[in-house]
């Protein structure tokens, strides 16, 4: 009874390991869709500039809270040495 129970057991592990790889086919390419963050490099930076700068959100970063403080007080600096 223990070896057909064993047996059962790693049946279904190696179904779930099937299952979970794949029928051996290989992954798609995998291509970076965020978009990129740019800045006008034809004329100086302004502060309106660092105002429309947006960035993508991840599980692991920064606190867009905290970049966006940063970047509307650069913007003003920006704006008052104009």
């Amino acid at each position: 009874m223990t070896v057909v129970l064993g047996a059962i057991v790693i049946a279904i592990i190696g179904l779930a390991v099937v299952i979970t790889v794949g029928r051996g086919e290989p992954m798609s390419e995998a291509y970076d869709d965020r978009p990129d963050v740019r800045v006008r490099a034809d004329r100086p930076l302004t502060g309106a500039d660092l105002r429309s700068i947006r960035f993508t959100t991840a599980l692991r970063g920064y606190d867009a809270a905290e970049v966006d403080a940063l970047l509307d007080l650069l913007a003003a600096q920006l704006d008052d040495q104009g």
